[in-house]
This record gives C-alpha cells, sequence and structure tokens, in this order.
C-alpha cells in the first residue's frame, strides 16, 4: 500500500474546509483517513461557530476515488465486510449528523466511498470533467450497505442507482445536475469561487432552521430500513470478492464465477 495520506481540517471564520489529501491515488480512503475524517466530524459537530463545512479532494483529479482496494487483501470471510460495511455507515452517520450544511466541491472522479462521502453531504458542485459512480460490478465484485444503498436512491432516483449498480455505469456532471444530485457546474478555475459564495450564502441563514430541517429529511430516510447483513455477508465471503481483489491489485481483468 503507498502512504497512508491524511484528511485535514482547517477553520475560517463561519466555514471549515475538510480535504481529503492522497492525490497520487486520488484520494483513495485508507483506514487512518476514514478514522481522521470520524474525528473531524466529531469535532465540528460540537463546534458552534462553524456554521458550513465543506468537503474537497486534493490535486484537482479526483474528489475520492473511493476505499483503497489493497486492504481488502486482508479480508478472509463475509463478516470482514460486514464489519467494513459498518464502520462506513457509521462515519457516513457521524457526517450526515452535523448540524450545519455541508458542501461537496467535487473535481474529477468521485467513485465508491467518494460517492457515499458525496450523497451524505446536502449539496455538491462540480467541474464539467467530474465523474460519478459505484462500478463495483466491475471492478470489485463486493456489494453496499443498505444504508448506502437507500442514500443514493434518495439522490438520484432508482433508475439511475440500477445503471450505477447493476451495469456499472459512470454518470457525468450534466446529467448528475439535470437529475439535481449537482447543484452546480463551474469551470476549474471557477469552482472555488463558486464554493465560496454557496457556503457564504449558507452561513448567512438560520442554522436552527437549517439544522432541524437536515435532521427532518435524515428521519424520512432511516424511516423503516430494512437490514442487509446477510447480503453483505454473501458478498465479501465469495470467491468472486476475492477474485475482483487479486485482479485489482494485480491491474488484470477479473474472471467471474458466480461463487
Amino acid at each position: 500500500m503507498s502512504n497512508e495520506g491524511a484528511v485535514h481540517l482547517a477553520i475560517e471564520g463561519p466555514v471549515a474546509s475538510i480535504t481529503f489529501d492522497r492525490p497520487e491515488a486520488r484520494n483513495a480512503m485508507t483506514w487512518a483517513m476514514y478514522q481522521q475524517l470520524r474525528r473531524h466530524c466529531e469535532q465540528l459537530r460540537e463546534n458552534k461557530a462553524v456554521r458550513v463545512v465543506r468537503f474537497q479532494g486534493a490535486g484537482g483529479e479526483a474528489f475520492v476515488a473511493g476505499t483503497d482496494i489493497a486492504q481488502f487483501q486482508d479480508f478472509t470471510s463475509g463478516k470482514d465486510g460486514v464489519e467494513y460495511e459498518h464502520r462506513i455507515d457509521g462515519t457516513m452517520q457521524l457526517l450526515a449528523a452535523l448540524p450545519m450544511p455541508t458542501v461537496a466541491v467535487v473535481q474529477g472522479w468521485c467513485i465508491g466511498g467518494g460517492l457515499a462521502i458525496a450523497s451524505t453531504c446536502d449539496f455538491r458542485i462540480a467541474t464539467p470533467t467530474s465523474k460519478f459512480g459505484v462500478p463495483i460490478a466491475r471492478t470489485l465484485g463486493n456489494c453496499l450497505s443498505m444504508a448506502n444503498v437507500a442514500g443514493l436512491v434518495a439522490a438520484f432516483g432508482r433508475p439511475r442507482v440500477q445503471r450505477l449498480l447493476l451495469l456499472a455505469d459512470i454518470i457525468g456532471a450534466e446529467e448528475a445536475q439535470a437529475c439535481g444530485y449537482v447543484l452546480e457546474i463551474a469551470a476549474p478555475e471557477d469552482i472555488e469561487a463558486a464554493a465560496q459564495k454557496l457556503c457564504g450564502k449558507l452561513a448567512n441563514l438560520a442554522p436552527v432552521t437549517q439544522a432541524v430541517s437536515k435532521e427532518a429529511l435524515a428521519r424520512l430516510l432511516r424511516h423503516s430500513l430494512p437490514d442487509a447483513e446477510d447480503l453483505i455477508r454473501r458478498t465479501y465471503g465469495s470467491e468472486d470478492f476475492r477474485e475482483g481483489v487479486q485482479a485489482f491489485v494485480g491491474k488484470r481483468p477479473p474472471v467471474w464465477k458466480g461463487q
């Protein structure tokens, strides 16, 4: 595995900025980076001076290109997959529980775990060449938790999520904006100004109203969410998942056997 990367937190006035910093790996998340993200969310949740939180990737080529797949080589059973998905869900719950509005500033690839992070944010702005997807049916042969699937359906709608998960399609910025997932598209040289403008507008609105509105929307999403641990255990315990990991690390096409 290459270096573990870092997730930085900076606060300037009412705006907090969280940066995923591992550009040589398109900001793919390591376990250490997920832990840092959790700590930052826990810290910000109690900071009443922060009125908006923005998330961005370093390097300009990616927001977050998923979880570092090399880490999955240590998985030996479906139980490892269940524990991993619970860990990801817990991180997303902390992000979603931030009482202030959140903005994902996307440049380039926003894939897998990166899509989960961006989808958990309240708003997304992107550059014209940004790409959104969960190509696990083509690359890794794993699956998503029920909470993650529900979040994607709420953000994209079921037909597009079927394309993302079953066809391993990648959705471009224009389509993402057309379906309401992306709020605004800005050129790379203009996206920082667009992010500052959006964050400034959010920071000037009523924080209690924003907080209770976020919680109301979250409760709608959580209502009667079914369990899917058996599906996760089956997928991560499969021979296909182990083949997907080894094929990705070995830079060769996977050979799926349906086992």
